[in-house]
């Protein structure tokens, strides 16, 4: 028998977990707990892992097909749900039907992204009423970049990437390449060579063209299929690495130019064609879904 939820009408959706992209990525410093201190932008785009949610009367925390390699209970969210739980004292229960399309280790956020989702859908499901604020500080606790997934909305950050200014930025066409490996972000941080001490900027900085990513040089030196992807990817407009990689984009300001280049490099890459977006898609599909049910 299942339990009797709230919100019915929005239970067996399925609900997007968007990729994100970081226009640019600064190290500034770092904390004594060896955290570097960041300053980053990010902004969403239309590609997406799938979550569906159906509740279950025995008040365990599922997953209908575990990721292989990862054990349940180390699912992020798995433990967004349980933290919820934990957190609000609620006693529902639910498993949880991912649709994996964002690459693992691949720069674009696809875990952090996964967890926001839950948690922001299971505060809607189990009508648990926590605030956006309260979300994303337990967002925080999984990982620095699920409080930008969980505000949902592009954000000029600082501090470890918690310390959010909503930014409004041109929603341009993106082609991403996904290169043929897995780049470990803790490896590319311990670097020896990594620059840790960049100036900081201000937003204008930013606007007017400062989108360095100081990981770039790191990962490019470690992962040659990395530095391949920016140079075949240059040919068409500007490649930069997004987070740590191994995700490589590029930006266009029409359709025709980025299904041009879509075009010329899929029989060589695993590529992307994409839109950015400043509002998560998430959001955007919680408020039609509230507004229809």
């Amino acid at each position: 028998m299942v339990q009797k939820q709230n919100n019915q009408s929005l239970w067996g959706e399925k609900w997007p977990a968007p990729a994100k992209l970081n226009l640019m990525l600064r190290i500034v410093g770092h904390r004594a707990d060896g955290y570097h201190l960041l300053q980053t932008v990010f902004q969403f785009i239309d590609l997406c892992d799938w979550i569906s949610f159906r509740p279950v009367d025995d008040g365990c925390v599922s997953l209908l097909k575990p990721i292989p390699g990862v054990a349940e209970q180390d699912d992020l969210t798995v433990r967004a749900a349980n933290l919820l739980k934990v957190e609000t004292g609620c006693v529902s229960g639910v498993c949880i039907a991912v649709e994996k399309n964002l690459p693992m280790g691949g720069g674009l956020g696809g875990g952090s992204s996964d967890a926001a989702t839950t948690l922001v859908v299971l505060n809607e499901l189990w009508s648990l009423q926590l605030s956006l604020e309260n979300l994303m500080k337990l967002g925080l606790t999984l990982g620095a970049d699920v409080p930008v997934f969980v505000s949902g909305y592009a954000s000029w950050a600082e501090g470890v990437g918690e310390i959010l200014q909503r930014i409004d930025l041109p929603e341009l066409w993106v082609v991403v390449i996904r290169p043929d490996c897995h780049v470990n972000t803790k490896e590319i941080f311990l670097a020896k060579n990594l620059t840790r001490n960049s100036k900081s900027i201000k937003m204008p900085d930013f606007v007017a063209g400062q989108n360095q990513n100081d990981c770039t040089e790191v990962v490019s030196q470690r992962y040659e299929s990395v530095k391949n992807a920016l140079v075949d990817l240059s040919r068409f407009s500007e490649a930069r690495l997004t987070g740590t990689g191994a995700c490589v984009f590029a930006q266009f300001a029409s359709e025709e130019a980025a299904v041009r280049a879509y075009n010329s490099l899929r029989d060589k890459w695993q590529v992307y064609l994409a839109k950015s977006v400043n509002e998560s898609p998430l959001f955007t599909k919680l408020k039609f879904s509230k507004s229809t049910s």
